[in-house]
């Protein structure tokens, strides 16, 4: 009687079609002992909250090294300008490439769960490090003496390095797994709660910046004011706070298995493919090899239909004379399903849409650079009282704290009537208006700093403008943001094969890193072009003898044609079709 009950329920709440089967989710999840799961009592918005508070508090303890990591270096490792640069920039970038290793062993070997779990550990271990560092004697840096500043000791560079570079680790496991392991929380065979793991996407970006915005402001305050031993210290507990909210939902999530090594499968079919180059492709794609009942070859992934692009790869699936005669199809570095082969092939639809968001990542990196500078030399008065250029970067915040909400509550439900999806927009759709929305940041950037420059009377102080004719470029910046970022985390998750999901989320956060790449690159290029023949160039030290405006300028350029790019790229995109 009560499976009846129960069964009656979830069909009165629209959450199956028919059937005893609807009581079980359709995409291969399961408990954490490996058991089939019951929608009812696991997964959707009820284990959320511990994913969110996860990532909430993981975020506030990476922006809490991460914001001010600049200012420690320089006065209490007593490091030089230069040298504290590089080190924040090469951290930061370790931080956005070890998440590929994370994801290959999230989708590999351990699976997302315990990925997080064991990368989590090596983070609050980092953390703490890094707390004892800056509070027990023996590892603390000397303090200066009146204007003599000694250097810190190889074993005191050794503890401190030893600490960030483990959180950057850490940090690697967590990146690519949370946002994905959260997702898998919705069955997405399953049309209500497709719905929501989209809903889930934009309140997952919402925590992240409630994080950021608390570590910018509270936790930055701390360690000006009240030490570095108490300024790392609450960022170690609330990494300790996310691994207990983390465990604290095991009973409630659901489980994706993993399904081994996806750059073995990978290379195991352009083996194939390249070992059958003579071979032809049968034009009946059912003579393709193929296991012939439900389940996929590959443990945690459903099948995937048969696509007639890039067909040199569908060598790989061809079965041989000498394969039929044997009867052994075993060797996957001869022979693949078509399932495998499809794998390949999404992750190549998907690379010029990935490519896009390199240059969007490229203006995204000015917040923290550019924006600084031209802040640096605008009015930052209020009465008596000075506004760090740095801190307007809280406006991006607020703007996609104001943003999220405002998109799920309000823009989806309008967008919907219009477009017909469920979502309000499609994934494509999203990031499109992000990057329109980046053209328009980067012009009001552009803009700002013409009128700056006219208000320009001494060319060695700061313009008479205030600094606060930066926050639209900043809200503009964070609105674009909840398109881009938030659609590519629903995109990559969405469009990536079953078994590959950490690892297509791994490689959306690399984009970020090339983006700052991409932006030291077009800055040393400019500067290299404008300061020929002794011109002060577009960008010199004393920005009211340059032209940042024609920066500004050059990168809105380059977004539009960016956009244009991905407009066509997008036109012919092709979903994947999971059977």
């Amino acid at each position: 009687m009560g499976s009846h009950e129960e069964e009656r329920l979830l069909l009165e709440e629209g959450h199956v079609e028919s059937g005893n089967d609807g009581l079980y989710t359709g995409n291969g999840s399961v408990d954490f002992k490996g058991n089939p799961v019951l929608k009812s009592k696991t997964g959707n918005w009820r284990a959320c909250p511990f994913i969110l508070g996860t990532e909430c508090c993981e975020r506030l303890a990476y922006y809490g090294i991460a914001t001010n990591l600049v200012s420690y270096l320089t006065k209490n490792l007593h490091q030089g300008n230069v040298s504290a640069a590089t080190t924040v920039t090469t951290w930061q970038g370790t931080c956005y490439l070890t998440p590929l290793i994370g994801a290959v062993l999230a989708d590999a070997y351990w699976g997302r769960y315990w990925t997080i779990a064991a990368f989590s550990t090596l983070y609050f271990i980092g953390m703490c490090t890094l707390t004892a560092s800056a509070t027990i004697p023996y590892f603390k840096p000397p303090e200066c003496v009146d204007s003599v500043c000694p250097s810190a000791s190889a074993a005191q560079y050794a503890i401190f390095f030893f600490g960030l570079y483990l959180t950057a680790l850490g940090t690697g496991g967590i990146k690519p797994c949370v946002s994905s392991f959260g997702a898998d929380q919705f069955d997405d065979t399953d049309p209500v709660e497709s719905v929501k793991k989209g809903s889930f996407f934009n309140w997952f970006y919402f925590s992240i910046n409630i994080g950021a915005l608390i570590s910018s402001s509270l936790i930055v305050w701390i360690q000006d004011n009240a030490g570095w031993g108490l300024g790392f210290g609450i960022p170690a507990l609330f990494m300790g706070f996310a691994i207990a909210s983390f465990f604290s939902g095991t009973s409630l999530y659901r489980f994706q298995r993993p399904g081994g090594s996806p750059i073995t499968r990978m290379c195991q079919v352009l083996v194939a493919s390249f070992r059958k180059w003579n071979l032809d492709v049968p034009d009946d794609s059912n003579l393709l090899y193929e296991l012939r009942d439900k389940s996929s070859a590959i443990q945690g992934s459903r099948k995937l239909m048969h696509t007639d692009e890039l067909k040199c790869l569908d060598k790989a699936a061809v079965i041989s004379d000498a394969e039929s005669k044997r009867g052994d199809y075993s060797n996957a570095w001869s022979l693949c399903t078509v399932t495998q082969v499809e794998e390949l092939k999404i992750l190549i639809r998907m690379f010029p849409i990935w490519a896009t968001g390199i240059v969007f990542a490229a203006v995204y990196a000015q917040m923290s650079t550019m924006f600084v500078e031209q802040g640096m030399v605008m009015d930052t008065a209020i009465g008596s009282f000075s506004i760090p250029a740095a801190s307007l970067s809280t406006f991006d915040v607020i703007s996609v704290i104001f943003w999220v909400p405002m998109y799920d509550r309000v823009l989806v439900p309008v967008a919907k009537m219009f477009t017909g999806q469920d979502r309000g927009f499609t994934e494509l759709q999203r990031m499109g208006v992000g990057l329109f929305l980046s053209i328009l940041c980067m012009s009001a950037a552009a803009i700002v700093e013409i009128f700056r420059l006219s208000y320009v009377v001494d060319t060695a102080a700061a313009a008479p403008m205030s600094i606060f004719w930066q926050i639209p470029q900043y809200f503009l910046l964070g609105a674009a943001e909840v398109f881009t970022f938030i659609g590519q985390l629903e995109f990559f998750y969405d469009q990536s094969p079953d078994a590959m999901r950490s690892l297509c989320t791994a490689l959306s956060l690399l984009t970020t890193a090339l983006g700052n790449y991409l932006s030291s690159f077009i800055l040393t290029v400019v500067t290299s072009l404008t300061t020929q023949g002794g011109q002060p160039g577009w960008i010199p030290d004393n920005l009211n003898v340059g032209h940042l405006d024609y920066f500004f300028w050059l990168l809105a350029a380059l977004s539009f044609f960016n956009l244009v790019v991905y407009v066509f790229c997008a036109r012919m995109y092709k979903s994947k079709n999971a059977s």
